[in-house]
């Protein structure tokens, strides 16, 4: 595969929704030093909102309908795969798509497919993580980018954001600040990625030396 750039990794973004992660993404990139090129954005909803957002700053979008394979995962894995060949894609970066993907999918793109999962991880897998962090009363909540595995948010951690969890937070309330360190911390991992300064072997990560200060933050609100 040739890269769109010098130096620069052809990237697709999968979505599902508004693509509120795929929009920081697609303004990181627009820095021409910037490692990744985002070259497509692709979602399995052909009403996905952030498709438009896509297409005004000029982005291929393409849309696989799950729901024309029924039950047939594995069928959809390879129709994506396909998308994702024909545009020469490098790197994939899940944000917001609403897919458990199959085994197949994800040993192909071992290495090269994130995902930002809003709680940090290992804490809070899966869905309502807001909700779950307030029920435990835990103090600190965020966010996390990871390599993506067959299980399900288990995979080696590339980078994450913390932060207090503060009297009277509300699920909304919380959400809207880890939201806004995903938007952070998602750009900067993908960056890592790209320019090979993080990288997965076996089931760990490795980060070149400049890179590892920066692989956990903390926000102060």
């Amino acid at each position: 595969m040739t890269s769109s750039g010098p130096n620069r990794r052809r990237t697709a973004i999968l979505i599902s929704g508004r693509g509120s992660n795929m929009t920081a993404l697609i303004e990181a990139a627009r820095d021409p030093q910037y490692p990744a090129d985002i070259v497509l954005v692709l979602s399995n909803r052909p009403e996905a909102a952030g498709l438009a957002r896509a297409t005004a700053a000029g982005i291929a979008t393409a849309v696989i309908d799950h729901k024309l394979f029924g039950k047939d995962r594995a069928a959809f894995d390879q129709a994506l795969d396909s998308v994702l060949a024909e545009h020469g894609i490098e790197l994939v970066c899940l944000a917001g798509f609403m897919r458990v993907l199959t085994p197949w999918f994800v040993e192909r793109w071992t290495g090269r497919m994130l995902n930002v999962h809003p709680s940090l991880l290992p804490a809070f897998r899966g869905l309502d993580t807001h909700r779950r962090a307030l029920e435990a009363g835990v103090r600190e909540h965020g966010c996390t980018v990871h390599f993506v595995v067959p299980e399900l948010d288990a995979g080696p951690i590339i980078r994450q954001a913390a932060l207090p969890v503060l009297p009277g937070d509300t699920e909304e309330t919380l959400a809207a600040r880890v939201l806004a360190q995903e938007h952070v911390i998602y750009p900067a991992a993908l960056a890592q990625v790209a320019s090979g300064k993080a990288r997965l072997e076996g089931d760990h990560v490795v980060f070149a030396p400049e890179a590892q200060a920066g692989a956990r933050t903390a926000a102060r609100s």
